[in-house]
């Protein structure tokens, strides 16, 4: 699921809404174990693009 997910992120990223959708269905359907992975690609991959979707919807799943 892991690569899946970082697919779907892959192909929305054009657009802010689809990809903060998109990245809640993947915080919601990753094993704990899978979160810190996607955690880090997500920051590397889309950091200097959505810092701050990407703060706030780690900052719910991860607190």
């Amino acid at each position: 699921m892991l690569d899946y997910f970082k697919l779907i992120l892959e192909k929305v990223s054009f657009d802010k809404f689809l990809f903060q959708k998109e990245l809640r269905k993947a915080l919601a359907s990753l094993k704990p174990s899978e979160k810190e992975d996607f955690r880090k690609w997500c920051y590397h991959k889309f950091e200097p693009q959505y810092k701050s979707v990407l703060n706030n919807e780690f900052k719910m799943i991860l607190s």
